[in-house]
């Protein structure tokens, strides 16, 4: 995983650094990141011309520096101040170095040729380093050389699509253990346990309430995915359908009533490792309080998704704060109004860490940018989401995923964040158009495969 400092914590870090080394020999490292960035975009840098536009800060500091080391090896520089609004001039690259993390308010980039490749230095110019936000007309750049460790503002909202391919440059300060981390695909092949020699299906085990009398397709989906994650069994009930009626042929379905169907879930958890509840469970009073039941009093932890959100409502304070087991609250931006009154907002870490924080469960957001996040603030980054996610019964397949690596017993925050970065790459592997919910179980399985060498 690698680590994400928000604009506080890299101010920080920052001041701890110049207590030991002057602010200029760290200037002069970030330069030379930057001069290193554009001799690998260039190819070299004789006869080329580059345009610097540098702003009056630590930002155009390192503008500066990139700008005399490029000299030095033949190009053609030209610096442009920040705050001109000149026509940039025909050249090879354009280093956008006019404003940090630290600036606020409206910028307009300076114009320049159509086509011409942009390195960013740190974050783009005018975008938010925490939240990804953008005001003016900020650069749009090809490649963004940052410092330290990744911004939160690089890998969401509009951010994520105007930094490009995201370098992140050792200038020798130590970032220590930040509260964000980003999931990368190493960290399924490292993370995700082997099954032991000795493994039968109930240590993986997964009870899945889910469906309702005819309509089975969310808990089949959910169900084939947990298959596919690596659990050894599912066990499907769908509160008031008949045994033969689940399509998921490999689950093994439970009877459950239609009303009063928690204490038979609640019995047949405790052979499981993980509970999920909620797709296509239906919207009922009575399945309110029997989600609510089960919620509450769950041997082991519980992802909750889809008519489980619905169920829990305005955050069903009283379940969540009496859960004797971990909770995994999954929303998307809809379903995140009714947990919290309002939406998640651009600034995906913060809208986690709030719901997570009034809930006293883990909260994935999901997104093209999704964040786990748990109550102490702690938050997981997964950037692998892409629209070819956009289609029904695609967070069914998720919350099974959950559920199946919470069964093969990885901490519930980490399966949570491990399984939406899975969900994603699966996804990219997949139909670049008319992908649908039920290609995704064969495809987490293939990766899967692939991160265990096969």
């Amino acid at each position: 995983m690698q680590p994400v400092l928000t604009i506080s914590e890299m101010r920080d870090v920052d001041g701890v650094a110049r207590s030991t080394t002057a602010l200029e020999e760290l200037v002069a490292r970030a330069g030379h990141s930057v001069a290193t960035a554009a001799l690998e975009l260039l190819g070299g840098a004789y006869g080329r011309r580059i345009v610097v536009v540098c702003g009056p800060g630590n930002n155009g500091a390192d503008g500066q520096v990139a700008a005399r080391v490029l000299a030095g090896r033949g190009a053609a520089i030209e610096i442009v101040d920040a705050g001109s609004r000149v026509t940039l001039p025909t050249c090879d690259l354009v280093i956008d170095a006019a404003y940090g993390t630290g600036f606020r308010g409206e910028y307009r980039a300076p114009v320049g040729p159509e086509g011409t490749p942009v390195l960013a230095v740190d974050v783009p110019s005018g975008v938010h380093g925490d939240t990804g936000e953008c005001a003016g007309s900020p650069v749009r750049a090809n490649r963004t050389v940052t410092f330290a460790a990744l911004k939160p503002g690089l890998l969401q909202g509009e951010g994520r699509a105007r930094s490009g391919r995201i370098t992140v440059a050792d200038i020798g300060l130590a970032v220590g253990d930040p509260a964000i981390w980003l999931v990368e695909d190493g960290d399924l092949s490292s993370r995700y346990p082997p099954r032991p020699p000795e493994a039968n299906k109930w240590q993986a085990a997964v009870l899945m309430v889910a469906g309702s009398p005819g309509m089975t397709g969310a808990a089949s989906l959910s169900a084939r995915a947990a298959y596919r994650a690596g659990a050894g069994m599912v066990r499907l009930g769908v509160p008031g359908a008949a045994l033969d009626s689940a399509s998921a042929s490999e689950a093994v379905s439970i009877e459950l009533p239609a009303s009063g169907w928690s204490s038979g879930a609640l019995e047949a958890a405790e052979r499981c490792a993980a509970v999920v509840v909620g797709p296509g469970l239906g919207r009922s009073e009575s399945t309110a309080a029997e989600v609510k039941s089960l919620v509450e009093r769950s041997p082991v932890p519980v992802v909750v998704d889809a008519d489980g959100l619905v169920a829990l409502g305005r955050l069903a304070h009283g379940a969540l704060s009496r859960a004797r087991s971990l909770v995994v609250l999954t929303p998307h931006d809809g379903e995140y109004v009714r947990l919290m009154g309002a939406g998640p907002g651009p600034d995906r870490v913060s809208a986690a860490r709030r719901l997570a924080e009034e809930s006293g469960a883990v909260a994935l957001c999901k997104g093209p940018t999704t964040a786990v996040a748990a109550p102490g603030g702690r938050v997981l980054l997964a950037t692998r989401g892409t629209a070819a996610l956009a289609t029904a019964g695609t967070g069914d397949v998720l919350s099974g995923i959950i559920g199946a690596l919470i069964s093969r017993d990885l901490p519930v925050m980490v399966a949570a964040g491990l399984a939406a970065h899975l969900h994603g790459w699966a996804a990219s592997t997949g139909r670049a158009e008319g992908l649908v919910a039920g290609d995704l179980p064969d495809l987490v399985s293939d990766v899967l495969g692939r991160c265990r060498g096969g």
